[in-house]
């Protein structure tokens, strides 16, 4: 049997792990999310649905790919033939998740630069949208903006770069310069944040308690969402990271400090995002919720906003904080790019660096159509439909294949049993059988009955207010396409005498 890469150290993996992890959700989305749900009351549901679906499925897909040694289409292959698809699923939302995902990081390193002068001026948001951006309107892309292609051109530089060199001498090298780095910079903005005047009225905002809404269906759903999408489960990462574990790998640990780990920062990115709020809120006379935001709006109108009023070495602190989204979206789209890279390997026995070239250089040219005039409202339609009935539906149909159908969990927690010092017991069964289903069905059914039945508080009833045939062009087609094309990859056949059944982990390791 062919010996497959490995990383060199559990530091490594779990470094990349939670460098996938770690993104720009935890910067711009989570704080926002836990504001809006109750504050500090927030944590609870939070650390429910971080115990109850977050760990145990990251166990799951540890120990999926560990188990089976392979890319997610290979995993799922070796599980049972007719799930291979599901494999590839989420190879493809991967892959659409990285055209659009660069583009944003694109944008940080040029407000890296537009930070040493401010270049933003005082309206924050004409730039954006006007100077920068030069935005158009739905539906059209107009012409490539050069300013968003020339940073696009290093993103894409720096990640395939980092790909070609492998598992050990690439991605987890990177990581060890990256995550440390990334740390380090988030703790100098926190300290900075802190001392600001009216730090500790945006902190009292985001800590202060409102436990009447936990009772609130709603912010359950909304804090297994927040776990959901920032753990980068579901779509083929971890399987792929963990198929490079060696024979001795403490899944069960890696699992949790990977969750806690991600927890950690997203908190951190609260207090340092919440502290600056509070900030702005006390220079324009306004409450905290007044200038509360999330996604782009934060990171690209209100942070130079704020920026703009610090009362010394502004330029210092935007460099830092553009800085921090740099590295925290390339270790995510590092993480993305490989679960198609590692499928493209397996499937169609290429080298490495033939599947970087090809995989990752068709998303970065598709990637184009986002640093358009008009690429910001396809980023945001497509990011909507490829998150909400991808990735989340994609988790739903994997637990449920994998605890219902497949019945694997048995076998699977044996094997983690093994080779962990953490056991997993009753709570993790339950979990993956009961609770996750559950309310991930839920997720669906809600999501479903907003957009099919037209319940968005806008004019057209559409998701932004988008036009019924621009929501069908980029959004339900993105969605249902990825599925599509994965089923017609299933049917392809392998391109060599890879054996397609579970490996044999001890005559692995004599390799």
């Amino acid at each position: 049997m062919e010996q497959r890469s490995q990383w060199g150290t559990r530091a490594g993996f779990i470094m990349a792990a939670v460098g996938s992890a770690i993104g720009l959700g935890n910067i711009w989305r989570f704080p926002a999310v836990a504001y809006q749900n109750g504050g500090g009351a927030f944590f609870i549901p939070y650390l429910f649905a971080l115990l109850t679906a977050g760990i145990p499925i990251l166990i799951m897909e540890f120990t999926m790919g560990h188990k089976y040694r392979g890319s997610a289409p290979l995993t799922f292959r070796r599980m049972n033939r007719k799930t291979e698809f599901i494999g590839w699923w989420g190879v493809l939302v991967s892959f659409v998740i990285s055209t659009y995902y660069s583009v944003i990081i694109a944008w940080a390193i040029s407000y890296t630069f537009f930070s040493f002068k401010l270049s933003w001026g005082k309206d924050t948001e004409a730039f954006l949208y006007n100077d920068y951006l030069h935005l158009g309107t739905p539906g059209h892309f107009g012409g490539l903006v050069p300013q968003v292609v020339i940073p696009l051109i290093i993103v894409w530089a720096i990640v395939l770069g980092i790909l070609s060199k492998g598992v050990k001498k690439g991605i987890e090298a990177a990581n060890r310069i990256f995550i440390p780095l990334l740390v380090f910079i988030f703790i100098l903005i926190v300290i900075r944040a802190i001392t600001l005047p009216g730090a500790s009225d945006g902190l009292q905002a985001f800590f202060a308690p409102d436990f009447s809404k936990i009772l609130d269906s709603k912010v359950w759903v909304a804090a297994y969402g927040q776990i959901f999408f920032s753990l980068s489960i579901a779509f083929a990462i971890m399987i792929t990271y963990s198929s490079y574990l060696p024979k001795k790998s403490d899944i069960t640990n890696n699992a949790f400090i990977t969750g806690f780990g991600n927890s950690s920062f997203e908190l951190l990115a609260g207090i340092g995002v919440f502290s600056v709020l509070g900030f702005l809120a006390q220079q324009q006379g306004v409450p905290v919720d007044k200038v509360v935001s999330d996604g782009v709006g934060l990171a690209f109108v209100v942070f130079p906003q704020i920026i703009n009023q610090f009362p010394a070495l502004p330029q210092l602190f935007g460099v830092l904080f553009f800085v921090s989204l740099v590295l925290a979206g390339l270790t995510s789209l590092m993480s993305i790019t490989e679960t198609y890279v590692a499928g493209l390997v397996d499937k169609f026995n290429i080298s490495r660096i033939r599947a970087v070239l090809f995989g990752g250089g068709l998303s970065a040219i598709i990637s184009l159509l986002y640093a358009t005039k008009g690429g910001l409202f396809f980023l945001d339609n497509v990011d909507y439909f490829i998150n909400q009935f991808g990735v989340a539906v994609l988790g739903l149909v994997e637990v449920i294949l994998v605890a219902w159908i497949l019945r694997k969990l048995g076998m699977f927690k044996n094997h983690a049993n093994e080779i962990s010092d953490i056991r997993v017991r009753w709570w993790w069964t339950f979990s993956l059988v009961v609770i996750t289903p559950v309310v991930l069905g839920y997720m669906m059914y809600d999501l479903l009955k907003n957009n099919l039945l037209k319940k968005f508080p806008t004019e057209t009833g559409n998701y932004g207010g988008y036009s019924d045939g621009f929501i069908l062009s980029s959004g339900w087609s993105i969605a249902i396409g990825v599925l599509v094309v994965a089923i017609i990859l299933s049917f392809m056949q392998w391109k060599h005498n890879r054996e397609l059944t579970a490996p044999d982990l001890d005559e692995e390791e004599e390799v």
